[in-house]
């Protein structure tokens, strides 16, 4: 086996360490924005069925699915919410 020092040198070079971050796409940063885009569409959709259920052009059926879906995503957003504050209350409690 023939190792010449500056094929390894090369790609001792090129090689990622382990513990460097691997590469993210342009998008990766934009998951909070897009996260949040979809909860307040998913709030829209649900106020948009209520309205029409309430002048009656949409069906019961599709207005309870609305709803649910209005609610689940509330509950996920409030408990996101209660551990970003519990685990900012715990940093508090850090000694320094």
């Amino acid at each position: 086996m023939d190792v010449r020092t500056a094929f390894a040198a090369q790609n001792y070079a090129q090689a990622r360490p382990a513990t460097a971050p691997r590469p993210q796409p342009d998008d990766a940063g934009n998951g909070f924005a897009a996260l949040a885009e979809n909860f307040a569409e998913t709030l829209a959709r649900g106020e948009d069925t209520a309205k029409a259920a309430m002048t009656g052009n949409a069906d019961p059926h599709a207005l309870v699915e609305a709803l649910a879906a209005s609610e689940t995503a509330v509950e996920t957003a409030v408990t996101v919410r209660d551990k970003v504050v519990e685990a900012y209350q715990e940093i508090l409690r850090m000694p320094v």
